[in-house]
């Protein structure tokens, strides 16, 4: 969120309490993509992320998965309502927000946000805050149950997400160090990455990994998801500019450039290692490079797009491959190699890139002051600050919400399938 980190606190909690006056100032074209943006994000996560996940699990967990990411979607939206928006971007201290904001208790139809409705400000940021944790179901598929996941997930979007975000975009301390962030590198990637290994890890793997093939069970859905994840990106990382301006613009090439090297990457890499590239593996690279792209999407320009997008299919499918195979942890849906990894890989990258130094691959340049070895330092702790909190605090939670109703479900209802024994449906019945 370019616009949000130049101003820092000041756009968002001064410019959200402006009266009837400031509509006068209201932009109908950055209102206008603004809208559309916020509707794409969205379709990102229901019906993208639920048909990408659905088809890449056994069809007897396909309806569970797709369960999962609607109600996460309903669970976030009213706790952001509640008070976690008010969290994230309500005046409070260098770590949180305050609760003035709870229920949106100052906003109304002639609420601004720079000059954009603060309603449409907020659903628009309401959206990320449903992707991040529907992201790290990816991480438990096939095993947890239902009434745990909601659980953990209402839990961590209020002592994770909710924080983080207002470190980076709604004031804290991240934000205030300079740390480039445009779209979600932090925010979204890290925390939804991390928070996915230590799942994977507390919970252990599902029954019969590694030795068991667990192959997707409907690639055509998985190609569904994966082309609406895509278009959808374009309202994630254009709409962050807060403005259809050239920002905005600049954000959709390099986006689409990443994501395309990135899907290209992974071929040649599986080409190289197994001898033919695969299906899985092309819509894999491309969310790599989408993943890597966002936090830099704003800074850097087409040529420094597309080489973090050749970086992002390289790094990411190599550390795919060493969790699963050396390491042999079972993140089922390579949440954490391809987000968290491709998120923090972007993040450090933006600070490269975003130089006006580097002839064809330069990007904006840096903010007044900053140089590529103070950004770069930046930028590294941000990665460290955001992924060592996102760790500490899912292990707790996690911990938390085993004690209370245990996480996993049984080795019988994990054979017999998450459809039937935790929703008493199927979700195919031919």
């Amino acid at each position: 969120m370019k616009r949000i980190q130049q101003f820092g606190g000041t756009l968002v909690l001064a410019l959200l309490s402006q009266g009837a006056l400031a509509q006068d100032s209201l932009n109908s074209g950055d209102t206008a993509w603004i809208l559309t943006s916020t509707a794409l994000v969205l379709f990102m996560t229901i019906p993208g992320l639920a048909l990408f996940y659905g088809g890449l699990v056994r069809s007897k967990n396909v309806l569970s998965v797709l369960m999962q990411c609607f109600a996460i979607t309903c669970v976030v939206s009213v706790l952001w309502l509640v008070g976690v928006y008010s969290m994230a971007f309500a005046e409070g201290n260098d770590l949180v927000g305050g609760m003035s904001n709870a229920f949106m208790a100052n906003l109304q139809e002639d609420s601004m946000a720079g000059d954009i409705p603060e309603s449409v400000f907020a659903m628009f940021q309401l959206t990320f805050a449903i992707i991040t944790p529907a992201l790290i179901v990816g991480a438990f598929a096939e095993r947890m149950r239902f009434s745990s996941m909601l659980l953990f997930s209402a839990l961590w979007l209020v002592v994770v997400y909710g924080p983080v975000t207002h470190w980076v975009w709604g004031g804290g301390w991240l934000g205030q160090m300079g740390l480039l962030d445009f779209a979600g590198g932090t925010v979204v990637h890290v925390t939804a990455g991390t928070a996915a290994l230590v799942c994977a890890l507390y919970l252990g793997p599902r029954r019969g990994f590694p030795k068991t093939p667990m192959p997707p069970h409907n690639m055509t859905m998985v190609f569904t998801g994966a082309a609406m994840l895509w278009v959808g990106w374009f309202g994630f990382n254009g709409g962050s500019a807060l403005a259809a301006n050239g920002d905005a613009g600049m954000a959709l090439m390099v986006t689409h450039m990443s994501a395309s090297a990135g899907a290209l990457t992974w071929m040649v890499c599986e080409w190289v290692k197994f001898g033919k590239p695969s299906a899985l593996g092309a819509v894999t690279g491309m969310v790599a490079g989408l993943g890597t792209i966002t936090p830099a999407a704003g800074f850097v320009g087409p040529a420094g797009g597309l080489v973090i997008g050749i970086l992002a299919g390289i790094i990411c499918f190599n550390m795919t491959m060493a969790l699963k195979q050396r390491l042999q942890i079972d993140d089922s849906l390579d949440v954490f190699p391809v987000h968290g990894v491709g998120g923090a890989l972007g993040t450090i990258l933006a600070a490269i890139f975003a130089s006006a130094s580097l002839g064809i691959f330069s990007g904006q340049g840096y903010n007044e002051g900053m140089t590529m070895i103070s950004q770069l330092q930046v930028q590294v702790i941000g990665v460290l600050a955001t992924g060592g909190y996102t760790a500490v605090c899912t292990l707790i939670l996690l911990k938390l919400v085993d004690g209370l109703i245990g996480l996993r479900v049984s080795p019988d209802e994990e054979t017999e399938g998450l459809d039937l024994n935790q929703h008493n449906e199927r979700g195919y019945d031919l």
